[in-house]
């Protein structure tokens, strides 16, 4: 808890320094390296010092909150449903970048469409077997390259990346791809998560520096 602790203020730092910002936005994504961001081969490892081991024997997913039928997904059943596969950059906010990383996995409007999100339903508040959270709206949760993923560049995901599922939201900075997911909760209301209670912008759009807020 001592490293957790340490890394989180520092985070929490980085915030109220405005650390990385530049000033220079690129609402219109003319240049597919965001501001402030350095491009990078390797994929480092970023977490909160915890990194669960989940047998894809003993995990679930739960999708349910604002929904019509609320499902509980063991692996079997997961794997089962239609698979996609789609090519996409992702921008962390401790500025590095990664192009090109191929994910396979289930599109998140595949779930939704077996969920049914109720009217009231406008946030999706993402929860990690690390008891990490984020949220998202809605609408950014079901873009179409959207996906929760098993599988990075042809290869299962390992532990350190979240296995055996994380999930992959490309457009905004990567922290908002929550790892080990376990929950997707749909709510009317929006719930900031771990991050967005500490200083953290509650959209992460790496175009506009959307890192603090």
């Amino acid at each position: 808890m001592k490293e957790r602790d340490k890394l989180v203020q520092v985070k929490q730092a980085w915030a109220r320094a405005g650390r990385l910002l530049t000033g220079r936005p690129d609402p219109d994504h003319a240049l597919r390296l965001p501001p402030g961001q350095r491009l990078v081969t390797n994929w480092p490892v970023l977490d909160l010092g915890v990194q669960p081991d989940v047998p894809k024997a003993q995990w679930q997913l739960t999708v349910d909150g604002a929904v019509e039928q609320p499902l509980t997904l063991d692996w079997a059943a997961f794997m089962a449903l239609p698979q996609m596969e789609d090519v996409s950059d992702i921008h962390c906010v401790t500025q590095w970048s990664r192009y090109d990383n191929r994910w396979q996995g289930v599109a998140t409007t595949v779930l939704l469409a077996q969920a049914r999100p109720l009217p009231a339903a406008n946030h999706v508040i993402l929860h990690g077997y690390d008891g990490y959270t984020t949220n998202v709206s809605l609408e950014n949760f079901t873009e179409a390259d959207c996906l929760l993923a098993h599988s990075h560049d042809g290869v299962p995901l390992t532990r350190e990346h979240g296995a055996p599922v994380r999930l992959v939201i490309p457009r905004y900075y990567f922290w908002k791809s929550a790892k080990w997911i376990k929950r997707i909760e749909l709510v009317a209301v929006d719930q900031p998560g771990f991050w967005e209670v500490r200083g953290y912008h509650n959209v992460g759009d790496p175009w506009t520096e959307e890192r603090y807020g």
